[in-house]
């Protein structure tokens, strides 16, 4: 179970706060797999099939029975160690990425202008891979000679590198990144994937994000870091991004979906030895994403899994 969202054993805790998702009903499918996506334990709202004709419908809630039968609402419980602000941006982003437009996003159990900062308390550094350290940019660390250490403010952005989909790219840029290499990062939330591999030795890095916000945190970030050779702009997925040569290596931290509608488009940003990382595909969907990639002349190098989420290596066929 994922033990960085909802499904983990958390014991004792009793500390959680409910995001709770609104939308048209036609819309609940949708919804409850991008909420499926934070935790498989959802709490599903839908009045819509209510029969008062059974023998317990007396019995029915008034409120129940008064209730909005065209709208459906899907909740889940995320507890106080973790980071809310981006639980909702990742859920924000994906809604975004599908094309879903909520009635209404809410939390419940914590003040809206509370939850972009409590979490910070249990956000620690952590060790990604061999070399890489993730550092909150307001944590004290002292790193060993061989780390590479990576601060970050993730902010409203999503990406800390405790979610498991960020976490396997970075294992995998430890081992793609090559020396002076031009990188591109599509999606780049917080840019701690550009960041990464700036300090593993990266050239150019180019980092993308549809969301103004997401760009603007990014650019904190890599300020902050010092670098100086990574740039970071608005795109829609690839249709803004540098197109003076191929990439290198590319980076895709999104959903299977939106993978699925990128893949036909990748073929003028890489050459024949470029590698692409791609990960946010849940486990259930690797099949699916690997039959696209296959499909248009790609084969998987790798496929790395952690608590039912997948990422994927992928180069050009030979």
């Amino acid at each position: 179970m994922d033990e960085d969202y909802l499904c983990g054993d958390y014991g004792t805790v009793t500390d959680w706060t409910q995001i709770r998702v609104t939308v048209p009903l036609g819309e609940l499918d949708r919804l409850t797999a991008v909420m499926s996506m934070l935790s498989n334990n959802l709490q599903i709202e839908d009045y819509s099939d209510i029969d008062l004709k059974t023998c317990y419908g007396d019995l029915i809630d008034e409120a129940i029975l008064n209730a909005d039968k065209t709208v459906a609402s899907v909740s889940v419980y995320i507890p106080a160690e973790r980071n809310l602000a981006e639980c909702i941006s990742f859920l924000r982003e994906r809604f975004r990425e599908i094309g879903l437009e909520p009635i209404r996003l809410e939390t419940v159990g914590v003040r809206e202008e509370d939850w972009a900062n409590s979490w910070k308390a249990y956000y620690k550094p952590v060790r990604i891979g061999r070399r890489l350290v993730i550092v909150p940019a307001w944590e004290r660390y002292e790193a060993a000679p061989d780390d590479l250490v990576v601060r970050m403010d993730p902010g409203m952005a999503f990406g800390t590198g405790t979610h498991e989909s960020t976490r396997l790219v970075i294992g995998m840029l430890e081992r793609y990144t090559k020396p002076g290499c031009r990188m591109l990062d599509v999606g780049t939330g917080s840019g701690i994937l550009a960041i990464c591999a700036s300090r593993l030795g990266a050239g150019e890095c180019y980092a993308y994000d549809v969301d103004p916000m997401a760009v603007r945190v990014a650019r904190d970030n890599i300020r902050e870091s010092g670098l100086t050779n990574i740039r970071c702009g608005e795109s829609d997925l690839l249709r803004q991004v540098d197109r003076s040569r191929p990439y290198d290596l590319i980076c895709a931290n999104l959903v299977a979906d939106i993978i699925l509608r990128m893949i036909p488009d990748l073929g003028p940003l890489m050459h024949r030895d470029s590698v692409l990382l791609t990960s946010g595909i849940i486990c259930e969907r690797s099949r699916e994403v690997i039959d696209c990639f296959e499909e248009y002349g790609y084969r998987v190098l790798e496929q790395p899994e952690e608590n039912g989420w997948c990422a994927l290596a992928v180069r050009r066929k030979e």
